[in-house]
C-alpha cells in the first residue's frame, strides 16, 4: 500500500517542488484506510461523513475517489471497487498508480473498519493544519504587497475572521439527534437553571420581574433595547452589564466545560459615551453618588470614601468597555471574538445600533440598518451569547396622546423588528408628566398635577414588544435619577427587604 507514496516520491523531479510539498501535513495511509473501509462497507460513510470531506483529502487521486463513492452513497447506490471502475477508468491519476486495481486493492488492504472515525478525523485535523499553513503565506504574501486599497487594519480584520472561522469548522454541523440525545439535553439545561439562583435557562440581569418575564438572557438571541432620549436605555443597559460583571463565577458546566456558572463576562461597545463617563455612571449606581456630583468633584469626604472603596471593588469586574466611535459591524464582529478568546464573552452590549456602520456603501439607510442588525445577529449565533443592541425610536411617538412606544416606532423597523428575537422599550411616564406642569395660578390643575407624579414617580416600564420565544408584556421597575439606577420595584405588599439592586 505504499506504492503511491513511493510513486509520487520518484516521480519529483523538481525538489523545490518537493521541499514545498513534504512541508505539508498529511497521511496518505490513513486515506487509504479510510477509503478501503468505504469502499468495504458503505455505512461506515454515515459515521464519517459529519468529520470529513472530498477537500480534506491531500491526495488528488483519493479526492476524487471519495467524491464518487459519497455521491453514490448520496443515491443509495452501492459504491465498491467494481462500481466505481467505470467512473474512473480514464482518470490519468488513477492510471498512474495502476488503474483500477489500485481501488480492489484499497479494499482488500482495510484491515480496521472500527477505526474508521479515528481515520476521518486525523485526516480533517491534517486538512486544518495545511489550511492554516496555506492561510499564513496568504497573510504573509498580501502584506508584502503595499497597495492603497489594502489598509493593515482591513488585512488583520480579515486574517481573524478567517481564523475564527477555521477555529469553529464542523462545530455547528450537528445534523440529526436521537430524541433521547434531544431530551437528554433539554434535562440538562434545566437542571443548570434550577440549580442557579432564580431558576432561570439565561444570564440574569438581576432585574427579578425582567428576568421572570425574558427567562433570563439566551445564547445566540439578539435583543434590542429602544427609547427616546431620557428614557434611560444606556442607564438600564450599564445597570444590567454591570448586575452581570458583578455576579460573574467561574466554575465547572454541566457539559464538562469551565465557564461562568453565574453572571458573566460583558463586552460594552459605548459608540456615543466615553468610556471614562460609562464608567463614572456604573460607579454612581455602585456607591449611590449623583453622577453629576462625580462629574463636579462636588463631594463630601463620605461619599467620595464610598465612591473609591466601590472602585475597588469593581476592579475585578470582567466588564471590558471598547469606546470607539464609528465602528463598522465587521469591526465589532473581530473585537468581540478576540474578546472571547482573550477573555471569555458571555454577554455582548451595543449602544446604540444606529451609531455603526455597515461594512459596505449602501444605497439607503434601511439596508445599512438591515446589514448591521443581521451582522449583530451573526454574532449572537457565532459565539453563542446573547447580544443587546440598543436603538433609538422616531420622532412620532412624541406627536401621540399615549407615548408609549409600539414596534412601529422603531427607526428603520422592518429589519430590526425582523432580525430580533425579543423587542424591549424603555418608558417613563415621569419624564413627560414633568413637562406638564401646570401654572401656580391653577390650583385644581395642580394639585391634580402633583397626584399625577406622586404614582409616577421614580418607575419605569419596560414594555416587550416582541418575544420569539415567550409572552410579550410590560415589567415595572424602580428608577432612581439621581443615581441612574433601575431596580426591582417593591409592591405595596411586598417587605421592603425583597428589594434587590
Amino acid at each position: 500500500m505504499n506504492e503511491l507514496r513511493a510513486f509520487r516520491d520518484a516521480g519529483r523531479s523538481d525538489e523545490t517542488d518537493a521541499a514545498a510539498t513534504d512541508v505539508l501535513p498529511h497521511n496518505i495511509e490513513a486515506e487509504q484506510q479510510l477509503l478501503g473501509a468505504i469502499l468495504t462497507n458503505n455505512d461506515i460513510y454515515d459515521r464519517i461523513a459529519s468529520v470529513v470531506r472530498a477537500d480534506h483529502f491531500f491526495e488528488p487521486v483519493h479526492r476524487r475517489i471519495f467524491e464518487i463513492a459519497s455521491a453514490r452513497i448520496h443515491k443509495n447506490a452501492l459504491a465498491s471497487p467494481v462500481t466505481l471502475k467505470g467512473f474512473l477508468e480514464d482518470d490519468e491519476g488513477l492510471k498512474e498508480l495502476g488503474g483500477p486495481a489500485y481501488l480492489a486493492r484499497l479494499a482488500g488492504a482495510a484491515i480496521s473498519a472500527f477505526a474508521a472515525r479515528d481515520y476521518a478525523q486525523m485526516i480533517y485535523d491534517l486538512a486544518v493544519r495545511r489550511e492554516l499553513i496555506g492561510l499564513g503565506r496568504e497573510i504573509s504574501a498580501k502584506a508584502a504587497k503595499v497597495e492603497v486599497t489594502s489598509e493593515p487594519k482591513d488585512q488583520i480584520v480579515e486574517a481573524e475572521q478567517r481564523l475564527y472561522q477555521l477555529s469553529e469548522q464542523g462545530t455547528a454541523e450537528r445534523g440529526f439527534v436521537s430524541f433521547l440525545k434531544a431530551v437528554t439535553e433539554a434535562v440538562n439545561v434545566a437542571n443548570a437553571a434550577y440549580q442557579r439562583e432564580g431558576g432561570l435557562a439565561g444570564v440574569s440581569t438581576a432585574l427579578v420581574d425582567l428576568d421572570k418575564k425574558l427567562g433570563g438572557l439566551h445564547k445566540s438571541d439578539l435583543l434590542i433595547l429602544a427609547g427616546r432620549p431620557s428614557m434611560g436605555k444606556t442607564s438600564l443597559a450599564t445597570n444590567i452589564a454591570f448586575n452581570i460583571a458583578k455576579a460573574y463565577k467561574r466554575g465547572r458546566l454541566h457539559d464538562g466545560t469551565e465557564g461562568a456558572v453565574q453572571g458573566g463576562v460583558v463586552g460594552f461597545f459605548s459608540l456615543e459615551m466615553s468610556s471614562e463617563q460609562l464608567a463614572a455612571r456604573i460607579l454612581s449606581e455602585a456607591a449611590e453618588v449623583p453622577s453629576e456630583q462625580i462629574r463636579r468633584g462636588d463631594m463630601t469626604e463620605a461619599e467620595f470614601r464610598r465612591f473609591v472603596e466601590a472602585a475597588k471593588a469593581l476592579e475585578a469586574c470582567p466588564l471590558f468597555i471598547d469606546d470607539t466611535p464609528a465602528l463598522p459591524i465587521s469591526q465589532v464582529a473581530a473585537r468581540a471574538r478576540r474578546l472571547k478568546r482573550t477573555h471569555g464573552l458571555d454577554v455582548l452590549i451595543v449602544d446604540y445600533l444606529q451609531l455603526l456602520r455597515a461594512g459596505s456603501g449602501k444605497e439607503n439607510r434601511v439596508q445599512e440598518v438591515s446589514e448591521i442588525t443581521q451582522g449583530l445577529k451573526a454574532i449572537a449565533k457565532e459565539l453563542n451569547i446573547p447580544v443587546i443592541a440598543l436603538s433609538q425610536l422616531s420622532r412620532q411617538v412624541e406627536s401621540r396622546e399615549d407615548k408609549r412606544p409600539q414596534l412601529s416606532d422603531l427607526r428603520e423597523s422592518g429589519s430590526i423588528e425582523q432580525d430580533a428575537d425579543v423587542v424591549m422599550f424603555v418608558y417613563r411616564d415621569e419624564y413627560y408628566k414633568e413637562r406638564e406642569k401646570p401654572g401656580e395660578d391653577n390650583l385644581e390643575a395642580m394639585a391634580k398635577w402633583q397626584e399625577t407624579m406622586q404614582r409616577v414617580h421614580g418607575k419605569a416600564e419596560v414594555i416587550i414588544g416582541k418575544q420569539r420565544h415567550g409572552p410579550i408584556g410590560t415589567v415595572e421597575l424602580s428608577f432612581e435619577g439621581r443615581f441612574t439606577r433601575f431596580g426591582n420595584l417593591v409592591r405595596p405588599w411586598q417587605d421592603g427587604s425583597e428589594e434587590r439592586f
